[in-house]
């Protein structure tokens, strides 16, 4: 299968004619497919959205909003460098936290032992590969119970859900990500959603200078018109999406690779990636190939991490790739 990316070839001329929209009405930026496209994702996903130019950019308004700057948040080892890297662009510091071997997402165990030890203002939890992390009803409860902020990272969780119930809306915010490689991408771009509508409200300020009253510093991270009408397409299309991925995978990949993350009862994967525990022929390669603390120089034990580097790989599964 090739790398294919998730957007279906008859919906271009949908996509242009809100393109000639967007140039006839003479408003690139600040509009009516922003708006549009955060109220689609917002029924979608079951809480308020707010669209960003990044997820860089809404990550920092969640961390921001939350005030970690001087304070410690907990985040995985497992997951892009991006996850950290937010942390210490808020001023916060990282310490790390261990992952389960079966979903590759944040260990509860684990995260019982740094809460005590670290004492953190926030957590991040990565829903890897496009599935829900399947300690995420513990890990908000022990956040809730703790008085530590829960955020989200979604950047691959598009279309998954558990029981119905989406990702993002465990913690007090979930961040999307619609980067060229994604289930469904604008090319760039980012999503906050959220239950909290004063978090809602900073974050929209905050990705335009605070504007205007300026008592929120954040600088530029709007979303512009053109990429918000490429998102309300892909949004309207995400459904279809997600059920060929499924489809795809239950009868061509899964019994040929039954030592493969298994998915609890209710859940469905957004199948950002086909993840197994066995080496195969022609493989996309790791999730990560190196966790973050390698990367970071830190010393620290997490052996589930460690184990998860060296022991999975995904299998290539791409929206119609084998057309």
């Amino acid at each position: 299968m090739r790398f294919k990316i998730g957007f279906e070839e008859e919906d271009s001329r949908k996509l242009h004619e809100s393109w000639d929209a967007i140039i006839e009405r003479q408003q690139w930026s600040e509009g009516t497919f922003t708006k549009t496209f955060e109220e689609k994702w917002s029924k979608h996903n079951g809480a308020e959205a707010v669209a960003f130019s990044s997820w860089g950019g809404a990550a920092l308004a969640a961390l921001e909003f939350i005030g970690v700057e001087g304070k410690t948040v907990l985040c995985p080892s497992n997951t892009f460098m991006a996850t950290p890297l937010s942390v210490v662009k808020a001023g916060g510091a990282v310490e790390f936290v261990d992952c389960n071997r079966d979903d590759l997402c944040l260990s509860l165990d684990d995260l019982k032992v740094k809460i005590e030890r670290y004492k953190p203002v926030a957590v991040w939890v990565v829903h890897i590969g496009g599935h829900i992390a399947f300690q995420i009803e513990d890990i908000a409860a022990l956040c809730k119970s703790k008085g530590v902020a829960l955020l989200e990272d979604c950047a691959h969780a598009h279309g998954a859900s558990w029981n119905g119930r989406r990702p993002g809306t465990w913690g007090d915010a979930g961040v999307y990500s619609f980067y060229a490689t994604k289930t469904i991408s604008t090319g760039e771009g980012g999503m906050l959603v959220t239950g909290n509508s004063d978090l809602a409200e900073y974050a929209r300020r905050y990705r335009n200078y605070g504007k205007f009253d300026y008592q929120v510093e954040g600088l530029n991270y709007r979303m512009s018109e053109f990429t918000a009408a490429i998102g309300c397409v892909q949004i309207d299309r995400l459904d279809d999406i997600v059920s060929w991925k499924n489809e795809y995978a239950e009868k061509h990949l899964d019994p040929h690779h039954p030592n493969r993350v298994l998915f609890p009862d209710g859940m469905v994967s957004g199948y950002y990636k086909y993840i197994v525990f066995d080496p195969i022929e022609k493989s996309t390669g790791k999730v990560y190939d190196q966790p973050c603390h390698r990367i970071m120089k830190r010393d620290c034990r997490l052996p589930n991490t460690d184990w998860v580097a060296e022991n999975h790989w995904c299998v290539p599964l791409y929206y119609k790739g084998d057309s």
